[in-house]
């Protein structure tokens, strides 16, 4: 019997999110293909690995061993990889990364190039996902490593068996069209009877914006819900409404918005997220390395070392 292992990726994805299709999203294929690939499995092993019970699956007795040996080979696997990587003369390896559009336009490029320069072996592939789903993908080994944030005014819990290492910190400013406040800098409370243009409360922006206003006395009036930075800055343009916009988020900015300072400031922590098993990887610590030259060029960078 020859056991795959992206196969073995796939069950034990099952396991964790108990649907074919929320394994496919964390694992970035279609549903179809996850279903075909875990039918073969079952050909391969010989025995039925799981039941359908509505949308949801449970897995047969056969499924919950090999999910508890695939733990464990996979574990192995990833071992194995970190310690051939420290045996190479010349750092070779090729990382996938969990980024959102401002880090991915405000801070990896300049990154990436210092890093193919310097070290030409070492290759990252980027996936770009809601900020609150990084953490998460990285964890369950779907990416080598994420970039993550934490707000001021809204602390998030912490997986233990990951690492976070800071490597920017940045301001939030006001984003508002083009001479519609006269004067700066505003405080939050002089947006209050501003349209806004925002997240959801369930992302981890939406909410640390609306925890902010509400510390300074209102809640925001919020007449478009939107998810991307980029889209909620054309809407700005537009003269629809104000935001907020981090530093690494000016990269997005489109003519028609003036960016204006807050007088008590909105702080954010950009920090990369990697499996803690994965700490001896020469190419993760180059890779951060090269982020946070990057940041500390653009003025954005986070005194803490290395772990």
């Amino acid at each position: 019997m020859e056991l795959s292992l992206h196969r073995l990726r796939m069950l034990r994805e099952l396991h964790r999110r108990g649907t074919v299709t929320a394994a496919a999203a964390a694992l970035n294929y279609t549903a179809s293909a996850v279903s075909q690939q875990l039918a073969q499995l079952e050909r391969d092993v010989g025995s039925k690995l799981f039941e359908r019970l509505g949308r949801r699956v449970q897995l047969t007795e056969a499924g919950e061993v090999l999910t508890e040996h695939a733990e464990e080979i996979l574990r192995s696997v990833e071992r194995a990889a970190n310690a051939l990587e420290n045996t190479k003369g010349g750092v070779v390896a090729r990382l996938t990364a969990g980024v959102w559009a401002s880090v991915a336009s405000g801070l990896l490029p300049r990154a990436l190039t210092t890093l193919a320069t310097d070290h030409p072996g070492v290759e990252v592939r980027t996936r770009e996902l809601a900020p609150e789903d990084t953490a998460g993908a990285v964890r369950d080994g779907a990416l080598d490593f994420s970039f993550v944030i934490e707000y001021s005014d809204y602390p998030m819990p912490w997986d233990p068996a990951l690492t976070k290492v800071v490597i920017a910190v940045e301001r939030l400013h006001a984003a508002v069209p083009t001479g519609a406040l006269p004067g700066a800098p505003v405080s939050l409370a002089d947006l209050a009877d501003q349209r806004w243009i925002l997240a959801g409360p369930r992302s981890h922006f939406g909410r640390a914006v609306r925890l902010a206003c509400q510390r300074s006395g209102f809640e925001p009036k919020i007449s478009h819900e939107v998810g991307e930075q980029a889209t909620a800055l054309a809407m700005v343009a537009a003269g629809l409404g104000v935001t907020l916009v981090s530093d690494l988020g000016l990269s997005l900015r489109p003519d028609g918005v003036e960016v204006v300072p807050l007088t008590e400031p909105v702080m954010r922590t950009v920090s990369i997220a990697y499996r803690t098993s994965s700490a001896t990887r020469p190419s993760l610590h180059l890779v951060i390395d090269a982020v946070r030259a990057a940041a500390a060029e653009q003025g954005l960078g986070a005194a803490s070392p290395l772990p």
